[in-house]
């Protein structure tokens, strides 16, 4: 196949993945390039470790459904770093950086009165870490962009000092590791990964509440890091002293540094946000159109994003220009429930009814279709319904771990991208969950 063909050919496929998964489209996605394309196999280029992280976790699927249509052929996809960039890097071997988020910079961050002090702490600690303030607690309401600043963290200090080595996770995933190194009695290995790293970074801390044994193990690996200088940053949706059942000594220490919060962005903020935002996606969208949006969604930054996404959607499937008007068509549903708080109960109570099963089914241990295709159900729509984490969600599901409620909603995804049955039934149970008088 010609150089030109190969490359008329991939510029198809990525307007196609565009369409097929515009919550994840990005502007850089226009400096993607093709390795190859023969056999089967797409292989896609990508500048940077970040981007290569963001294509497989997030877009792996919808560029290899993308590839397939636009061929007529089964075809499987892969990404890798550029072949120059590669040659380019060091051949020592390097310890590898954290996951970090491409789109998490503090270039891409909006500053405003809300989360002032925070950024400006972030960006301290980034340019001398362990000097500044140790440890930077954020804390803040879900979807303030606590973890953006910490992606931008991490991003910032790896960019300067190569050699640093950074942990950065989930408290959840902290314990999952401590209880998987208990399982396999590989505890010295545990505490040697996270007691001998330069710099600590955990979100949403408030996850260790209620675990004594893991509030133990932090507790030494927090002593250990400090006292070696070793910069610890940690995220929280409430202050130390207001996470339910903590350890006073954690609470303590956790408050030795600065203690910084974010606060939801005023209607100003909101705007840049929103404008940032399509920026990154290369939407262009008017003045008017961004604080309509900034107006009618006011309760956290992933409430606008998830606007841009409903917006660019529509536009991109329907061909259509963006507008005023096309924007409060699309947005009319999300503005309504956005107005309205949905609980997991009122979802359990539809899903329930619907499929005529108990929650005591729900929350069992059956496994039959029957009881599984509801329960699944419940996860995906908490999901996208609710600001629930992935643990709240299973928790109220018969205690399930947050990597049972990911699997659900991912499974209930596929479902209802290839059976429109499916997508029927979803979008029957939102309107009846949202609309009260319905129920």
């Amino acid at each position: 196949m010609a150089a030109r063909e190969v490359e008329s050919i991939f510029t198809d496929i990525l307007d196609r993945a565009k369409v097929l998964d515009p919550g994840n489209t990005r502007k850089w996605f226009d400096r993607l390039t093709v390795l190859q394309l023969d056999g089967g196999s797409l292989g896609i280029g990508c500048p940077d470790e970040a981007t290569l992280q963001f294509l497989r976790t997030n877009c792996k699927s919808s560029f290899t459904r993308a590839a397939q249509q636009i061929t007529g052929h089964l075809v499987a996809v892969d990404f890798d770093v550029e072949t120059i960039k590669k040659s380019a890097a060091p051949s020592e071997p390097t310890l590898p950086g954290p996951r970090l988020h491409p789109d998490y910079t503090f270039d891409n961050f909006v500053v405003g009165p809300s989360n002032r002090l925070a950024h400006a702490s972030c960006v301290a600690v980034s340019q001398s870490p362990g000097n500044t303030y140790n440890p930077l607690f954020i804390y803040g309401s879900s979807g303030l962009g606590k973890t953006h600043l910490l992606h931008a963290v991490c991003s910032e200090a790896h960019g300067k000092s190569n050699g640093a080595v950074i942990q950065f996770l989930s408290c959840e995933d902290f314990v999952n590791r401590f209880i998987r190194a208990i399982e396999e009695g590989n505890l010295p290995g545990f505490q040697s990964q996270f007691r001998t790293v330069d710099m600590l970074v955990i979100d949403d801390i408030q996850f260790l509440r209620e675990r004594e044994h893991s509030q133990e193990e932090f507790f030494h690996t927090f002593n250990a890091l400090y006292n070696n200088g070793k910069q610890i940053i940690l995220s929280g949706d409430s202050p130390p002293g207001k996470i339910p059942s903590l350890e006073e000594r954690l609470i303590s220490r956790f408050n030795w540094g600065l203690v910084a919060r974010i606060d939801p962005p005023s209607y100003e903020t909101r705007v840049a946000i929103v404008q940032k935002k399509a920026r990154l996606r290369s939407l262009k969208i008017s003045d008017e159109i961004a604080e309509y949006i900034a107006r009618k969604l006011q309760a956290n930054i992933r409430e606008l994003e998830g606007a841009l996404t409903t917006v660019y959607a529509i536009a991109t499937t329907t061909g259509k220009e963006i507008t005023l008007e096309l924007a409060q068509t699309a947005l009319d549903g999300q503005i309504k429930l956005a107005a309205r708080h949905i609980s997991i109960t009122d979802i359990i109570e539809v899903v329930t009814r619907h499929f005529d099963v108990r929650l005591a089914d729900l929350q069992s241990k059956k496994r039959s279709q029957s009881i599984t295709e509801p329960r699944q159900i419940c996860m995906y729509l908490a999901r996208s319904l609710t600001r629930h984490s992935l643990e709240e969600i299973g928790g109220h599901l018969g205690g399930r771990d947050h990597t049972t409620v990911m699997h659900a909603c991912n499974k209930i995804t596929l479902a209802k991208d290839a059976d429109p049955q499916m997508s029927a039934l979803l979008n029957e149970l939102t309107r009846q969950i949202t609309q009260p008088a319905t129920r």
